[in-house]
């Protein structure tokens, strides 16, 4: 072995009690420690910590969407806000001059505007949505942690730009451990405009769930590559599964998911947009206490990680330490329509 390998090992086996997924890493992709069960391993202990924090946070959701998401991995609230409070913010969204980045993945086009406080101070309604006891409870129950999610007004555009299919039209789970995304529809999402795509109840860590996973790990050992383990809609009555549901859904309408649990964007045969309030909260999986105490040390971040994110990609990526994701996009908004008309116009 490098001697400089062998003296970075146990630095890099520290990376086993992190957020790390990727198999290419030294110690996670080890052929010979996953054969033994270390994904196995990471994934049983960080399902049972973070099954105790969600204890410890139970209080912050009413007992219904308790059993709905112990049921499903997802809770699904319709109407959300009253008509004139939804009417007030989707204009809001609409007239925001905010700057944006966007990530292209395949042939598909996402962007995304922080809402930061300086946004939100003005911006009553986005504000009031995201301190609406609901949402901080069910965004922070499901994350299983007490931080403040990222948050930000997304479009997404299928099939907007020449490439690959949208990889992440595939089942995949995000990572090893429980995570949460949220989905705030602003319009109504129709079956071809590629809705969100969750299987109920793929959030439990069953036997059958396990073993595939070992499986999977033990693949991805071999070729080095990531951690969001993809798998064929064909392969989940063998995992005790049913079929996915597709979130065709009315407009105002709030979708909280475990995203361990297997989903995916829906696909669509044309051009096809989709604009929410999204959030996504990834905590640290092998921690025991579920509060945010660098939230209440440094409260200055709190509702500033997209834009961390985004600062942190900005100073590493010239260094070639970091893959440049997120680029400036022209405006800060999508308006719903002139998106439709430019993308028509690609075609």
């Amino acid at each position: 072995m490098n001697p400089l390998r062998l003296l970075l090992l146990p630095w890099q086996a520290l990376a086993v009690f992190s957020a790390a997924k990727s198999f290419a890493h030294p110690v996670i992709g080890s052929s010979w420690l996953n054969a033994r069960g270390l994904h196995v391993w990471r994934t049983r202990l960080a399902m049972r910590l973070a099954e105790g924090r969600r204890r410890r946070l139970a209080h912050l959701v009413s007992p219904a969407d308790r059993a709905a998401f112990a049921r499903d991995g997802f809770v699904e609230k319709r109407g959300f806000l009253p008509p004139e409070a939804f009417a007030a913010l989707r204009a809001e969204v609409a007239a925001l001059p905010a700057a944006s980045r966007e990530m292209r993945e395949g042939d598909a086009v996402t962007r995304r505007i922080p809402l930061t406080p300086a946004v939100l101070s003005r911006n009553p309604g986005l504000a009031a949505l995201l301190d609406h006891p609901d949402w901080r409870g069910l965004t922070r129950f499901v994350a299983s942690s007490g931080a403040e999610p990222m948050v930000a007004v997304q479009t997404i555009l299928s099939h907007a730009v020449p490439g690959e299919a949208d990889p992440q039209t595939s089942l995949h789970m995000d990572t090893f451990h429980p995570t949460m995304k949220a989905w705030f529809f602003l319009h109504d999402v129709a079956e071809s405009d590629g809705p969100l795509t969750y299987v109920p109840g793929s959030h439990r860590l069953t036997r059958r769930r396990l073993a595939w996973q070992r499986a999977e790990s033990r693949r991805a050992a071999a070729r080095r590559s990531g951690g969001a383990f993809r798998l064929r809609p064909a392969m989940l009555p063998r995992l005790g599964l049913p079929p996915a549901r597709r979130f065709a859904v009315p407009a105002n309408t709030l979708v909280v998911a475990d995203t361990f649990g297997l989903h995916a964007r829906g696909d669509s045969a044309t051009a096809s947009i989709r604009v929410e309030i999204y959030a996504t909260g990834r905590p640290s999986p092998f921690r025991h206490f579920a509060g945010a105490p660098l939230e209440r040390l440094v409260p200055a971040i709190r509702r500033r990680k997209v834009l961390l994110q985004w600062w942190l990609q900005d100073i590493l990526a010239p260094l070639g330490l970091l893959r440049p994701v997120w680029r400036p996009a022209p405006r800060g908004a999508f308006d719903r329509m002139e998106a439709r008309d430019r993308m028509e116009a690609r075609q």
